[in-house]
């Protein structure tokens, strides 16, 4: 029997790159979110802070970084990006990384890519000379039905034709992260479900097999830790009526306490996906999260650090998510990881000063 080939899929945070300007008003040194990174410090008596990146406070819009990173990914087994992707004020914001990072790399064709709309507001998180005010909303993440389709005209022609944007049984896959914002600005779940099917058609008519739509999983308890996430006022549960062809998650955060050594929260996290596959009729992808700790963004303790979060803790997350597929043949061969390049929030892949590169090497070991 051939041996099983994995997809495993990385978020990027595509905000390591000076070279978007509405950028400059979180991070004015031209660094993108470097700048955060460059400046954390620990906030308490054993804080694993500050770390930093074994390959420097690099642009991650230079397609020579790129070509490096996909390098770097692809050996450790690793071999899809999915990039956070934003539409703010009518328009898009941070797609440098992708469009001129990732997509002008010559050895792009290596690994497969897909987006997540990360479609919450834009708050004074990313500033963290505000980062004690979450309530002032820089931009609306919500868009009215017009909007969505300009929005969604674009991310069709510019990139789901890509020859290397990932597919699930031949049609491309799209995340959508807040899905009860999108609900709202749309104007309700019938409005809303009017306009995934116009999606659809609309994939159909640029010559596409047609759309594999995905959303972001949340617990109905779930709270916001991560400082954007705001009030989930369309249950999951009512998600089936949208039409969605499956789920992962984007972060522990967001089903269980995550303040706690990491072996702690893995039962939680088996007794998810458990429920996930039981309660909902769309196919549940397994997520595996390297950590959490957001305090680099904010200037006093934020409550709420994962702990222990050494490669060989990570690499038992990552054994269970490869025996959770291998248990269903049925499914895509895919795993989520939160993420490639997390550094604000303690949850990456890339190499550090700590650990140096055990948690690619731990992707190796399971799936490489």
């Amino acid at each position: 029997m051939a041996k099983r080939k994995y997809d495993v899929a990385a978020y990027i945070w595509p905000a390591y790159t000076g070279d978007e300007p509405r950028t400059r008003i979180f991070w004015p040194e031209g660094m993108g979110e470097w700048q955060t990174v460059k400046a954390a410090g620990p906030k308490f008596a054993g804080h694993t802070w500050p770390r930093r990146p074994l390959w420097g406070y690099v642009n991650e819009a230079d397609p020579y970084v790129m070509e490096m990173e996909i390098a770097a990914a692809v050996d450790h087994g690793v071999n899809v990006f999915i990039y956070d992707w934003y539409w703010y004020d009518r328009r898009p914001f941070l797609e440098n990384c992708l469009n001129d990072g990732f997509l002008k790399a010559k050895n792009n064709g290596q690994m497969k890519f897909y987006l997540m709309w990360a479609n919450h507001d834009a708050v004074q998180l990313w500033d963290k000379r505000n980062s004690r005010d979450l309530n002032t909303v820089v931009w609306q993440g919500a868009q009215d039905a017009a909007e969505f389709r300009r929005a969604m005209t674009h991310v069709i022609r510019d990139y789901f034709t890509q020859p290397n944007y990932y597919t699930i049984d031949g049609k491309p896959v799209f995340m959508i992260y807040d899905v009860p914002n999108l609900v709202r600005g749309l104007g309700g779940i019938d409005a809303a479900r009017r306009e995934i099917d116009w999606f659809r058609e609309e994939c159909v008519r640029q010559g596409l097999k047609g759309l594999h739509l995905q959303f972001t999983m949340w617990s109905e308890g779930a709270t916001n830790v991560s400082g954007v996430d705001g009030e989930k006022s369309v249950s999951a549960r009512e998600f089936g009526k949208l039409g969605f062809d499956s789920c992962t998650h984007y972060q522990y955060v967001h089903f269980t306490n995550i303040d706690r050594p990491y072996l702690e929260i893995l039962p939680d996290v088996a007794a998810e996906w458990a429920r996930l596959e039981k309660e909902f009729p769309f196919p549940y992808y397994p997520h595996v999260s390297v950590g959490w700790d957001n305090n680099p963004r904010f200037l006093d303790f934020r409550p709420g650090v994962m702990t222990e979060c050494t490669p060989e803790n990570i690499e038992k997350a990552l054994r269970m998510a490869k025996e959770y597929l291998d248990a269903r043949p049925q499914l895509a061969p895919l795993v989520t990881v939160n993420s490639w390049n997390e550094w604000t929030e303690t949850s990456y892949l890339e190499p550090d000063d700590l650990y140096g590169y055990g948690y690619l090497n731990a992707i190796k070991k399971v799936f490489g």
